[in-house]
């Protein structure tokens, strides 16, 4: 055409354009391309198969909601498949779809929000069970705390042990504020319902004030998304998947899903976490200068309830028993619920610390033999009924011991013999190891432990003092420190 406009001959502008006459001459007659000249097709090729049921197709489009299979499966069952076959169904789905393009209702729209710098940041709790991690070779379920700034996408994740409870939200935002350095000017999250799911009214009000509490003390707005709204909370829903994606292939890398302790699986995570923020270490930068000053210190963490020592010498949280040191007997105590431990005090004086356990039964226990064993010495008998007895024992072998020495003695020898090894397993952590291990070896051998002969084996007696003689001192020698003894001589 171009060849045309330059007045050269249709043959001429043929050759130039590279093809024949011909088409030069299809081309000056009618310039539109083939698929300008298509016409669509108005008639069948076939007879329409829902001509006679497209009204009664219409009527059940009325009901809200419902899918194209259910209409198909209902019209199926009352024509029959020989009037309504399988093969219709494709044809019924997409003319279905295509009339509610046409006519249907309004579908939800969804906005892109613009996130500005330092401006929100967001937290949930996601499920990690099914990265199969394992402690110690036991399985171990969890749930991850996730914080993620939306604009950068800097995130940090905690291992939490129990629910959505305050203090798993508390130390998991504080820890990621400190370490990130700032504090954002908003921070949403769901409306946490698995932390309300078992609470009663009173008690999802004060969660909501302390939660509250908690954001004010930070300069932070509270924000929430609508109850079973996920795409509310977007940035953070879709990150969930991903973190437990990026874990999953470090822990193929690693080779094992094993972990020695929480902390070392926790220091993990932690460090999947930093390689990803070091990725987007420049969108970090630029929002860390727009976020506000961290206050000059952290604010509670933790839940607090007040327990009385039984005489047991015990207390029981949340539906567990602890032990505690017989001298606090008749004493009320308090007792600060972190996420993975509890922190007693009487009154400003710290009494002790134990990891907090976690039970779905009606009641679990967390008992350590150190706080029973000086009563247990005097009274051994009353270990073969104690109600929370296999939870006494620190190893596995000493369960095994046990069960050896309750089939093969009378009661009061198998008692005396039990709480003899529990004393000598007290006095040091290495014995309480080395201990574990002998009676593994001696109940493999199928005998019997010897207190007498495993006291002398492991309780160390102490040396023979030998005599030191110390020689006198000689007098002259300290006459020559003085002055006049030390003047040079003529």
């Amino acid at each position: 055409m171009t060849s045309r406009t330059r007045h050269q001959n249709q043959e001429a502008a043929a050759a130039n354009a590279g093809f024949s006459a011909r088409t030069a001459r299809r081309i000056d007659k009618d310039p539109r391309l083939p698929s300008q000249k298509k016409q669509p097709r108005s008639w069948r090729t076939r007879a329409d198969p829902l001509a006679d049921i497209w009204p009664r197709v219409l009527e059940m489009l009325a009901v809200p909601g419902v899918m194209a299979v259910t209409i198909f499966e209902d019209l199926q069952d009352e024509l029959g498949p020989e009037v309504f076959p399988d093969s219709v169904r494709r044809t019924l789905e997409r003319r279905i779809a295509k009339w509610r393009a046409l006519h249907g209702a309004d579908k939800e729209v969804f906005f892109p929000q613009r996130h500005d710098a330092g401006r929100q940041a967001l937290s949930d709790f996601t499920v990690a069970d099914s990265l199969d991690v394992t402690i110690a070779g036991e399985p171990f379920p969890h749930r991850l705390y996730h914080f993620r700034l939306a604009c950068s996408g800097w995130e940090h994740v905690r291992v939490i042990l129990g629910g959505e409870s305050f203090s798993a939200v508390a130390e998991g935002l504080q820890d990621a504020l400190w370490k990130l350095g700032g504090v954002p000017r908003e921070h949403r999250t769901d409306s946490l319902s698995a932390a309300f799911k078992n609470l009663d009214r009173s008690a999802q009000l004060d969660f909501t004030k302390r939660y509250d509490d908690l954001c004010r003390h930070y300069g932070m707005e509270a924000t929430r998304n609508n109850p079973g709204v996920a795409n509310e909370n977007g940035s953070i829903e879709a990150a969930n998947g991903h973190i437990k994606v990026r874990l999953d292939q470090r822990l193929r890398r690693r080779g094992s899903r094993d972990f020695d302790s929480v902390e070392a699986y926790r220091a993990f995570v932690a460090g999947v976490c930093d390689r990803y923020n070091a990725r987007r270490a420049e969108a970090v930068v630029a929002e860390r200068a727009t976020l506000k000053t961290l206050p000059r210190r952290r604010t509670t963490d933790f839940a607090t309830v007040s327990a009385k020592v039984t005489r047991n010498s015990t207390i029981n949280v949340d539906r567990v028993l602890y032990s505690v040191p017989s001298r606090l007997i008749g004493q009320k105590i308090e007792v600060r619920l972190f996420d993975d431990r509890l922190e007693c005090f009487l009154g400003p004086d710290p009494v002790m610390r134990m990891t907090r356990v976690r039970t779905d039964r009606a009641r679990g226990h967390a008992i350590d033999y150190h706080h029973l064993i000086g009563t247990l010495r005097r009274k051994p008998q009353a270990l073969r009924y104690l109600v929370y007895r296999e939870a006494l024992f620190p190893r596995a072998a000493y369960t095994r011991a046990w069960a050896a020495l309750d089939a093969a003695l009378p009661q009061r020898d198998a008692c005396r013999t039990m709480v003899g090894l529990l004393v000598l397993a007290s006095t040091r952590e290495a014995i309480e190891i080395a201990l574990a291990e002998r009676l593994d070896a001696i109940l493999d051998a199928g005998k019997l432990p010897d207190i007498a002969k495993l006291e002398e084996e492991f309780v160390s007696k102490p040396r023979p003092s030998s005599d030191v003689v110390i020689p006198e001192p000689d007098l002259q020698a300290y006459d020559r420190l003085l002055p006049s003894a030390c003047e040079a001589r003529p």
